[in-house]
């Protein structure tokens, strides 16, 4: 679709959702403002005085409590520890604010790493099984650069964004080798990137060398924020967040006991149980049993049976969405009629056609609301489907969001790897996304809503904390 008729699509959409007969161009809901607020020129503004060799005049983002773990989910909840991590931002003091614009640019470069294309990787679990994934990823993270470039591009200077796009083949470092040509050969200013957590921590770690921001918008892994790395942002709900839900609805909405957990043998699902495994400990229901499957498996019978003999309650599942549709036929086969729990994975119609009417009554933790009717996605939405030909997923969706914040900050600190981090790394205000709200915290995680998807009646209800009436217990203070 070309920028001009792009333009008018979305021009047009704003008018539907608005009730308006028309609207000039930045009006359009989805895209975000090009210009700085009062408060982001103060911010940069400190940032800029501060140049290389001084010490920034802004405080850092600071939280009362990890992630907003529950009292009771916290480790050593009855001592007070020595040293808390992840509770103050990690700040950034090194050159790199005072570097003047390149004088001759024909284009703004922001780059994209993601599993597109098929490979083959031990790291990834033998064949690579994320590339619908990555690709509805790089479909968002497109939009939002055909939509900058609707806009005018890169506003200062009159010229295009170009994205350059790597595929993240999951072979032992070679994500960490893209990074690279990125930051050296094709000078990107930041970059979007990726899904699988092993190549992820692998990648930023080059980013942290290389000085360039790399803004994740689908590796779930907890761990991600939790390497200090001061060049690493996410703005996707992760699997901790998810799991915390997922545990108050199991025990205490719905009163179960004994869980079983069945998992991918892969980094996303061995870490990706992480927090319901310690959770339900510290609650004083520890997992019955943990089993691990090889990634696209067909027969889980032996991990079946052995779930099936530890008398459990429900069964909570992680992995790929594929895998989660045959295990909970397999299951409802060997009558196993426990209440089936999963990862976000499974919100996706490969698991529904795989499924079928065993769906219905299944809980999924899910980053977001898609049935909001906020005016921007629904713009975006619209947008999404004329320009592809399908509705967007979590993946479309973070990437677009994630994109924009990197050409917004673009757009306000100009062509300055460090600027460009700072700005959104001192920014106080959530991010108005089409997935919603998205509120850094000192990690640089995001911390807004996630919501519990239910299958009821052949279609997802997505639930808040709110819905389902979900307490949290807060930290007691020092």
């Amino acid at each position: 679709m070309r920028p001009f008729t792009l333009s008018l699509l979305l021009l047009a959409i704003y008018g539907v959702a608005r009730g308006a007969e028309s609207a000039p161009i930045e009006a359009v809901p989805w895209w975000p403002p090009s210009m700085a607020d009062a408060e982001t020129e103060a911010i940069l503004a400190k940032l800029k005085a501060a140049g290389d060799y001084r010490p920034v005049d802004l405080a850092p983002k600071t939280n009362s409590d990890y992630a907003y773990t529950n009292h009771e989910l916290a480790p050593y909840r009855h001592k007070q520890p020595f040293k808390k991590h992840f509770l103050r931002q990690l700040e950034f003091s090194g050159a790199g604010r005072s570097k003047p614009e390149p004088e001759h640019v024909e284009s703004v470069k922001l780059g994209f790493i993601g599993p597109i294309k098929p490979t083959v990787s031990v790291a990834t679990g033998g064949r690579s099984h994320e590339e619908t994934l990555g690709q509805a990823m790089l479909q968002g993270a497109q939009l939002a650069i055909e939509g900058a470039n609707a806009h005018g591009g890169y506003l200062k200077r009159s010229i295009p964004f170009e994205l350059v796009v790597k595929n993240d083949n999951g072979l032992w470092g070679a994500s960490g080798n893209e990074i690279i040509d990125m930051a050296y050969r094709d000078k990107v200013w930041a970059i979007l990137g990726t899904i699988d957590g092993a190549n992820t921590h692998i990648a930023i770690r080059v980013a942290l060398k290389a000085e360039v921001l790399m803004l994740n918008s689908g590796d779930t892994d907890p761990t991600l924020v939790e390497t200090n790395i001061p060049w690493i942002m996410r703005c996707i709900g992760d699997d901790r967040q998810q799991s915390y839900i997922l545990m108050d609805y199991i025990y205490q909405k719905l009163g179960l006991k004994r869980i079983g957990v069945i998992r991918a043998s892969n980094r996303y699902g061995r870490f990706g149980v992480r927090e319901i495994r310690d959770g339900s400990r510290r609650l004083e229901h520890p997992i019955a049993i943990e089993m691990a499957y090889r990634v696209g498996s067909d027969d889980f019978s032996l991990h079946l049976d052995r779930l099936n003999r530890s008398n459990i309650d429900a069964v909570v599942h992680w992995g790929d969405a594929a895998d989660g549709g045959r295990i909970l036929n397999q299951m409802r086969a060997l009558g196993m009629e426990q209440p089936f729990f999963a990862s976000d994975r499974c919100v996706s119609d490969e698991f529904l056609e795989i499924a079928g009417e065993h769906a219905e009554g299944v809980v999924c933790g899910y980053p977001w609301d898609p049935t909001r009717k906020a005016a921007k996605y629904l713009a975006f939405r619209q947008a999404y489907e004329n320009r592809f030909g399908q509705p967007p997923d979590t993946y479309a969706a973070h990437g677009f969001d994630g994109m924009s914040m990197l050409i917004w900050a673009t757009q306000v600190a100009g062509l300055n790897r460090t600027l460009i981090r700072d700005v959104l790394a001192y920014r106080t205000k959530p991010w108005d996304g089409v997935t919603g709200p998205i509120p850094f915290s000192a990690a640089m995680d995001d911390m807004g809503d996630v919501f519990l998807a239910i299958r009821q009646g052949g279609r997802w209800h997505y639930h808040s904390r709110k819905d389902l009436e979900l307490t949290r217990t807060k930290m007691p203070k020092k």
